[in-house]
């Protein structure tokens, strides 16, 4: 006999970052830290010094000067740097880099450094196109196995719902606009737009009081209301969108290639020539009253790791025309400048930090540890008893904040194994077991250190 199973609805794919809980600085009218707010805690002195380099910004004072973040490993050095970038706009491009990158095989380092320089300056275009425009009522994904790992879920497809307050209608979009609507945390009651021709996603906002959608009501929120778009969902209107000089570095460099006609786009540096005609065409467009530029920030982790030929471009860089905001980031103290015998503060050459802000950060205390844990557990969805919330801040306090966030995850999925919604101490216990911290490791290694191969 035929049996009919009712389907179950596909599974959203959530990706969560270390730093997704961060919404800005954290900073009251007078530009004082809060103890906490906007994701942050804790480091009141470094995040009102932060501040202080938002105001620069905007106002327009940062020319040829940067900041340099010093403190110990695991002080939150990333976190001010992502919440700097927070603050100065949902459309500022971030550019992430470590010092270790720039050794590549393929590419000068100086080229890298460049690349990663023009990936965080953005310029924002307007111009008249057809769009679709309306409210998110319904969006599912359908997932596939991904091509480079078979055990990762990436989407292929989602048909989406948009609604306005004429019509409503829905729509099946291919794998680029929904690898979009994912990156760009697209759900149940955002207001976006997606270009006609190039499919190209722009999240609006939230939108107010949506009628006939189901939407988690905040009393505080970060993200901004805008009211239900009226009319057709397709439409012509005044477009607005961002790239960076980067993508059109390679757009300039694609045009009429051979080899990349036959065998797709080959990784090779971007010339100098191709860049001064990008150059020339933003200027135009600025000119023209058609587009303006967004200098973003560009954070540089472990910035000792670069040695004395990429240190000297990056100072000549800080005073060039098309430059991003340059957050530099180091847990060294008194160490070797790569690439010579000198030793330096933060192995970084004097005449470059005499162009440097630099902000101190120290560690967290035993309560901010504690509300660290608590605010991570509370954006990856784990439901932690007070407890398990103890004993996380404990184990922070003895070893690494990293390493106690670390233990969330797996605790909240032993949780679900045994069949519970709130994760335990046990559970916390269980999986410290599991996973070594850095002193354990070291332990292990030295105790079966005759064992190991050298």
């Amino acid at each position: 006999m035929a049996s009919i199973v009712p389907a179950e609805p596909p599974k959203r794919l959530e990706r969560i970052g270390a730093h997704t809980h961060i919404r800005g600085l954290g900073l009251d009218e007078k530009g004082r830290a809060l103890k906490i707010a906007d994701g942050m805690v804790g480091q009141t002195e470094a995040r009102e010094a932060a501040g202080f380099i938002v105001r620069l910004i905007k106002e327009g004072k940062m020319a040829g000067r940067a900041v340099l973040l010093v403190g110990p490993p695991g002080t939150g050095k990333t976190a001010i740097a992502v919440a700097i970038a927070r603050e100065l706009g949902p459309d500022v491009p971030f550019m992430i880099l470590s010092g270790s990158e720039v050794y590549s095989t393929e590419m000068k380092k100086t080229e890298v450094l460049m690349q990663a320089m023009r990936k965080a300056i953005g310029i924002r275009l307007r111009e008249w196109r057809k769009v679709y425009e309306g409210v998110v009522t319904n969006i599912d994904y359908e997932l596939a196995s991904s091509p480079y790992n078979p055990y990762q879920k990436v989407p292929r497809a989602a048909k989406i719902t948009l609604k306005t307050t004429k019509e409503e209608r829905t729509f099946r979009v291919g794998t680029e606009i929904a690898e979009q609507l994912l990156m760009r945390g697209v759900e149940i009651g955002d207001v976006i737009w997606i270009d006609a021709e190039t499919g190209r996603v722009t999240k609006i906002g939230k939108a107010e009081s949506p009628s006939g959608v189901k939407v988690e009501e905040y009393d505080i929120t970060a993200s901004k209301k805008v009211p239900i778009p009226g009319g057709e969902i397709l439409k012509e209107k005044e477009f607005v969108y961002t790239m960076t000089l980067h993508d059109l570095d390679e757009y300039y460099t694609r045009r009429g290639g051979i080899i990349e006609l036959f065998f797709g786009r080959v990784e090779r540096e971007i010339s100098p020539e191709v860049r001064q005609e990008v150059d020339e065409q933003v200027k135009r467009w600025i000119n023209e009253g058609k587009g303006e530029i967004i200098p973003g920030v560009l954070f540089i982790d472990d910035v000792h790791m670069l040695d004395i030929e990429s240190l000297s471009f990056l100072s000549r860089a800080i005073e060039s025309e098309f430059s991003p905001i340059i957050i530099l980031a180091t847990n060294r103290g008194i160490t070797r400048i790569r690439g010579t015998d000198i030793e330096s503060p933060h192995g970084l050459p004097l005449d470059l930090l005499d162009r440097l802000l630099i902000i101190p950060t120290r560690e967290y205390t035993e309560d901010e540890i504690k509300e660290i844990l608590r605010i991570r557990a509370k954006e990856e969805k784990v439901n932690l008893s007070e407890e398990a919330l103890r004993r996380l801040t404990e184990i922070g306090a003895k070893t690494s904040l990293r390493y106690a966030s670390q233990l969330i995850t797996p605790a909240a999925i032993r949780a679900r194994s045994m069949n519970r919604d709130q994760v335990s101490k046990e559970d916390i216990e269980y999986v410290e077991k599991l996973f070594f911290d850095v002193k354990q490791s070291v332990e292990y290694v030295r105790q079966y250190e005759e064992r190991f191969l050298r």
